[in-house]
């Protein structure tokens, strides 16, 4: 590596990197003799790259692309010295593959510099504004926009991806260049994703195929879209995998041959036709494309004809239609098959000509493409956009990118702090689009087959569905539920005064347009959710001094202990079912008590704990229980499961005793009931998972708001029951013109159970919210 510069030559050194450089002087070293310096393998570009500019490793923003490589690579692997993988590898060899597949795919020099550094924020002592004096502005904000969320709790997983993807969608709204360097990462990630523990690898890789492979695609970026998919399918369908991968390999004999003669037919009729400067090439389906397809059209593997497809890349436009009627002359075409992404290209800017024809004796692909078109299909917005040192991504392709605004605009919003119904945004809005349709200028929206008008309308913006009160297709008025084709002319009509309408969650297909109607509904019907709630607590309360009380610190008190702001938020939450009458029932009864008595004294607290030692120390062996408990701390007292919170094996729980000793109850520690319970009285306990019977059901509670149809209730225990899920109580509150309350009390193992139990239910078009409340 380097040597360090003698004391003598101090004055005259220039600094460099940062002090606090592990093992490294705080001057400039000496210049490099060669890149074999390095005692690790390197690329032969990077060895280029070093050997160029030797002289200049350690300079501030160097100008040149070598020096600006060099540099960036050597900082990297200077601060991740003594840093390894979980192979063993050092994890200097995880960045120089990310810039390797960077460079592959034709990235920027900025790009493939911040490929080098884009983990020494999150894993060594370099800060970004340090970052930012030896690279400047523009490999910083790459840097950090695929820098990992560092030092912030997460309470569940979900949350954590939410908020990781928020993160990174918003650092591409300001830079999209930002993904390529995350793509890449988690590319190389699933190339040795096998050191990882399966639990793990199955987490990543299915990760992989809903979120980054979909993205991948939007991006155009179809090299790293394939690899992703594959790699992702090896590791949750490895039984199907092996299975593909063993066809594909015991004919590919006979397809090379096949391939190969029908190569060579089309080359001499190309030829003759004066095409002389075509290539023809066989371009193999990748595995999971296969997989996908026979899952889709229910077939098996000997009935998908195009295993394997001819690409044919012509010098210019012309040549592209010129060369089609050529294949169409010479094999019989498909009828249906033909597509024309060239004068009606993907939003993601793919172009091509597509088509299926009959070859020899089986049914075969072929595309036709300049080399432009391929080069922008291959490497996608790295190929497309011509970008400038110290800028962003020319201005005019930004239409480009509508889907990610939406996403942004999405973040923003009061909805998104339900992770879930940001999780199936992200997923709905990178899906492959089937349906391609025009704005009434002309520019290309691409939407889920199934899509109507409203989908439309909120792809466009939200304030344009909120308001939408009618639709043009194609000139022609339409109901708003008519379901969209391709090359269909769509203008909504829209209006001040409109307003979303429940009925429209019976025909939208997108969750994107799902979840705008159940937030508007949401924020408009507030009031109608405050007069619910209180209407139940006057109920209670009765109406004599209710309005005192509900103005009173203690219903204040109440309302922050449930973390909430208001006393009005408090009734909402009660009208909606996010807390319970019981709890608040509870709270404010304690708060007045408090009020009147101050406090427990130390004293009774004392006595309590002493009481709790006791009884622990006096259970003999042989009064336990041969059949371990179910909680662990407990063995042999009388316990109950809190109807506050009911508590479910999987979550972190606590034991509280009640004042004079009548019994333990068991609490999440998330419960806002343990909030002000002494110390003294709590104890320590967890679910001991191997005493738990397999076929034992713990009783959890949903409150359910979902739009009022005849069946809707059927439908949704239908769902539970196919999910092997019983339902021991439902009850149904209806009112007309409002949507229907409806109260189920489901058995389930676990809290993974309860929580895939919601997630089922929250998808169906008529639900409109769902919350999980106490059994009592």
């Amino acid at each position: 590596m380097f040597k360090a510069t003698s004391a003598s030559n101090e004055t005259q050194a220039s600094l460099a990197w940062n002090a606090d450089m592990p093992d490294e002087p705080q001057l400039r070293p000496e210049i490099v003799s060669s890149s074999d310096d390095y005692a690790i393998p390197l690329p032969v570009w990077l060895k280029n790259c070093i050997d160029q500019a030797p002289n200049a490793i350690g300079e501030s923003c160097p100008a040149d692309s070598d020096t600006l490589l060099a540099s960036a690579f050597d900082l990297a692997f200077r601060l991740h010295k003594g840093q390894f993988r979980v192979s063993g590898d050092p994890y200097i060899s995880h960045p120089i593959a990310v810039a390797d597949l960077l460079r592959d795919i034709g990235a920027s020099p900025t790009v493939i510099a911040a490929g080098f550094l884009h983990d020494v924020v999150e894993d060594t002592s370099i800060t970004l504004p340090e970052l930012e004096a030896y690279f400047g502005s523009e490999v910083r904000g790459l840097v950090e926009g695929v820098t990992k969320l560092g030092g912030i709790h997460f309470t569940n997983r979900t949350e954590a991806q939410a908020e990781n993807l928020r993160k990174m969608f918003l650092a591409m709204a300001r830079d999209i260049r930002v993904v390529l360097v995350k793509l890449a990462d988690r590319l190389h990630n699933m190339r040795t994703i096998e050191v990882l523990q399966p639990a793990k690898q199955q987490r990543i890789a299915l990760e992989t195929r809903e979120i980054y492979a979909p993205l991948a695609n939007r991006l155009g970026i179809g090299r790293f879209k394939w690899e992703l998919e594959d790699l992702a399918f090896k590791l949750l369908e490895p039984e199907s995998y092996k299975k593909i991968q063993q066809e594909v390999a015991t004919k590919r004999s006979e397809r090379e041959k096949r391939l190969h003669l029908t190569i060579e037919l089309l080359k001499n009729r190309l030829i003759n036709a004066g095409l002389n400067d075509c290539n023809i090439d066989g371009r193999p389906k990748h595995l999971f494309g296969i997989w996908s397809k026979m899952e889709k059209q229910d077939k098996e593997f000997h009935e998908i004809y195009d295993v394997a497809a001819l690409r044919i890349i012509v010098p210019n436009l012309e040549t592209c239609y010129r060369a089609l009627a050529v294949v169409h002359d010479t094999f019989r075409p498909i009828p249906g098959r033909f597509k024309d992404y060239i004068g009606l290209p993907k939003p993601n800017g793919y172009q091509s000509l597509h088509t299926a024809v009959i070859g020899r004796h089986r049914p075969i692909e072929v595309q036709i493409r300049t080399q432009e078109m391929h080069q922008v299909a291959e490497f996608g917005i790295a190929a497309h956009w011509k970008y400038k040192e110290g800028g962003s991504p020319a201005s005019g392709n930004t239409e480009r990118f509508n889907w990610l605004r939406q996403l942004v605009d999405w973040q923003q919003e009061e909805g998104s702090s339900d992770h879930n119904d940001y999780l199936s945004s992200i997923k709905e809005d990178l899906f492959d689009e089937e349906v391609f349709v025009f704005t009434p200028k002309g520019d290309v929206v691409g939407l889920r087959k199934g899509s109507t008008a409203i989908d439309f309308a909120y792809r466009i913006h939200s304030e344009i569905g909120n308001h939408c009160h009618g639709v043009r297709i194609n000139d022609k008025l339409c109901p708003l539920a008519t379901a969209l084709n391709n090359g269909d002319f769509v203008e909504v009509v829209t209006s001040n005064t409109a307003h979303p309408s429940l009925d429209w969650l019976n025909f939208v297909a997108t969750p994107t347009a799902r979840n705008r109607i159940r937030q508007w509904y949401k924020v408009s019907h507030r009031d109608e959710t405050i007069q619910r709630g209180k209407d139940l607590l006057e109920r209670d309360l009765g109406r004599q001094g209710f309005d005192t009380l509900l103005n009173s610190e203690a219903m204040t008190k109440v309302a922050t202990r449930c973390n909430l702001k208001s006393t009005d938020d408090l009734l909402a939450a009660l009208g909606f079912g996010a807390v319970t009458l019981h709890q608040i029932l509870n709270r404010l009864q304690e708060e007045i008590r408090l009020q009147n008595m101050n406090q427990v004294s130390p004293e009774t607290n004392a006595k309590v704990a002493q009481d709790i030692s006791d009884r622990r120390d006096t259970l003999s062996p042989n009064k336990t229980s041969t059949k371990a408990s179910p909680i662990m701390g407990l063995e042999g007292l009388d316990y109950r499961l809190g109807g506050c919170c009911s508590p479910l094996p999987g979550e972190d729980i606590l034991g509280t005793v009640a004042l004079g000793n009548h019994g333990i109850t068991i609490h999440r520690q998330d419960c806002i009931n343990v909030e002000n319970i002494p110390i003294a009285r709590q104890l320590t306990v967890k679910w001991n998972e191997k005493s738990i019977q397999q076929e034992t059901k713990f009783s959890a509670k949903l409150r359910i708001e979902v739009i009022d149809r005849v069946g809707v209730l059927k439908d949704i225990l239908m769902r539970l029951s196919d999910s092997g899920i019983n339902v021991s109580d439902a009850r149904v509150q209806t009112a007309y013109g409002k949507p229907a309350c409806i109260d189920l009390k489901v058995e389930v193992k676990n809290s993974n159970q309860l929580t895939m139990t919601i997630n089922k239910i929250r998808a169906m078009a008529d639900v409109l919210d769902i919350a999980r409340t106490g059994i009592n």
